[in-house]
């Protein structure tokens, strides 16, 4: 059965981009705007899988990652990061991050994340 994959990014483009790199060999099992969508969409979902941005509105991607793993220790959360947001990277690790992927995305990237994170 493919791993199932929540996409969550502010930006449209982006969230496009991870779904076509995804597709065919991930089940998409929803897209969100924001932290509380995205934390929502987890408990509606249960996916396997995460791919969270970090700079969202209303609530931030490690916001939300923490959220999501206070109530499901087991979830794997993969961070999306534009360069140059290290320290927010530290942050996101230290709240339960399995990972990240810098933007722009590319292919090889994001499926060697993900093949360490699942």
């Amino acid at each position: 059965m493919a791993t199932r994959v929540l996409i969550a990014d502010d930006s449209e483009f982006m969230r496009n981009l991870l779904r076509e790199i995804l597709e065919g060999e991930f089940d998409i099992v929803g897209e969100a705007e924001n932290g509380v969508e995205a934390v929502n969409m987890y408990e509606e979902h249960g996916p396997d899988l995460v791919m969270m941005d970090i700079v969202m509105p209303i609530r931030d991607g490690i916001e939300a990652t923490t959220e999501i793993l206070e109530d499901n220790p087991d979830a794997t959360v993969i961070m999306c990061t534009s360069v140059g947001q290290e320290e927010k990277m530290k942050a996101a690790i230290k709240a339960g991050a399995e990972g990240y992927i810098t933007k722009p995305f590319q292919k090889p990237n994001v499926l060697d994340a993900i093949g360490s994170a699942v």
